[in-house]
C-alpha cells in the first residue's frame, strides 16, 4: 500500500447472508479507528440495517483505498477482476473452504486486519490474463481471468478439436475435452486437477494443460507471461464448445473461433499478513506431510 488509508471497501460473498455478522463487526472495528467505509452494493443489500453507504462494484473502485472480501477465493476472483483498473490492494477473510487467496480466518479477524493497517504485512503482485474471442476477423467478447480461462466441450460427451499458436507460432493440434490457459495463481485450482504444475505465484508465466487429451503425449506447457496464447477451434461443426472465464462466466464458441489470451498489463495486489508462507499454504490446503 503506496498511500495512506481513509476509505475501505467492503465485499460479502454474494447472496449469502453468513457474511453478515462478520461484516457488521469488521465495519464497526474499522469505524472505530477513524476509518470511513464504503460497502459493495450487493454487500450492502444484505444488511437490515446498513451502516454505511453502499457503490456498485463497478464504481467502487474509484473511492477506495483498500478492499477487504469477506468469503471464498470465488468471491476475492469476482472482485480482483473488477478493481484491477482502478489498482486498489486487497485483503482476504477467509469463510470458504480451500482458501489460497483468503488467508484470514474469521475468528481473527480484527487483530489480523488491526496489525496491517498498524502496517505489519508484505503484499505480492499476482498477473491477471485477458482473453478476447474472435469470430469472423471481429472481436466479438471480452473478459479477464484472474485463474484461468478454459476452453471445453459442451454438453455432450464428444471431443473437441483446436488448434494451438504461441506468439504466432503453430504448437500443435489437439483432439481432447479441452484446455485450460492458467495464471500462476490458477495453477492450484482446475489446472492441477487436470494435472498441470504448481507454479509460484510470482512467476511471470502462463501454463497451458490439456484436459483428458486423445493423445497422451500432450502435456502441460508452460511459457512467459509475455506470450500470446491463439486458440483455434476446428471441427465444431457437429459440436458444441465453450470458454470460461474463472469458472464464473462463460461464452459460447462457433467452428474457426480464435481466443487469444495474454497477460493484462494491470496485476492485481494482494495483502496478506506478515509471516505468511506459499509454502504453508501449499502444506496446509493440499495436506503435504500427512501420514493417513
Amino acid at each position: 500500500m503506496k498511500k495512506t488509508v481513509k476509505t475501505i471497501g467492503l465485499f460479502g460473498k454474494y447472496q449469502d447472508v453468513s457474511i453478515v455478522p462478520h461484516i457488521v463487526r469488521l465495519g464497526e472495528f474499522l469505524r472505530a479507528r477513524g476509518l470511513s467505509v464504503l460497502l459493495d452494493e450487493n454487500t450492502g443489500g444484505m444488511l437490515e440495517r446498513p451502516f454505511a453507504p453502499s457503490r456498485p462494484l463497478a464504481a467502487i473502485g474509484r473511492e477506495i483505498d483498500l478492499a477487504i472480501v469477506i468469503g471464498g477465493d470465488g468471491t476475492m476472483l469476482n472482485v480482483a477482476r473488477a478493481l484491477a483498473d482502478s489498482r486498489v490492494p486487497l485483503i482476504g477473510v477467509n469463510l470458504g473452504r480451500l482458501g489460497f487467496l483468503t488467508d484470514i480466518a474469521a475468528d481473527n479477524m480484527p487483530e489480523a486486519i488491526g496489525k496491517i493497517l498498524d502496517g505489519d504485512f508484505h503484499t505480492e503482485q499476482r498477473l491477471l490474463l485477458a482473453a478476447e474471442i474472435m469470430r469472423k476477423g471481429r472481436i466479438v467478447h471480452t473478459a479477464r481471468a484472474f485463474n484461468d480461462v478454459i476452453v471445453n466441450k459442451g454438453e455432450l460427451a464428444r471431443l473437441i478439436e483446436f488448434e494451438t499458436y504461441i506468439n504466432g507460432e503453430f504448437v500443435n493440434s489437439t483432439r481432447g475435452d479441452g484446455v485450460i490457459v492458467s495464471s500462476p495463481t490458477g495453477s492450484t485450482a482446475y489446472a492441477l486437477s487436470a494435472g498441470g504444475p504448481i507454479l509460484h505465484p510470482a512467476l511471470p508465466a502462463i501454463v497451458l494443460v490439456p484436459i483428458c487429451p486423445h493423445t497422451l503425449s500432450n502435456r502441460p506447457i508452460v511459457v512467459s507471461s509475455d506470450s500470446v496464447i491463439e486458440i483455434v477451434m476446428t471441427g465444431l461443426a457437429a459440436n458444441h464448445a465453450n470458454v470460461a472465464f474463472d469458472g464464473q462466466s462463460t461464452f459460447a464458441l462457433d467452428d474457426n473461433d480464435r481466443i487469444y489470451v495474454r497477460r493484462l498489463d494491470t496485476p492485481v495486489e494482494l495483502i496478506h499478513p506478515s509471516g505468511r508462507s506459499h509454502y504453508d499454504v501449499l502444506r496446509t490446503k493440499l495436506h503435504w506431510g500427512e501420514k493417513f
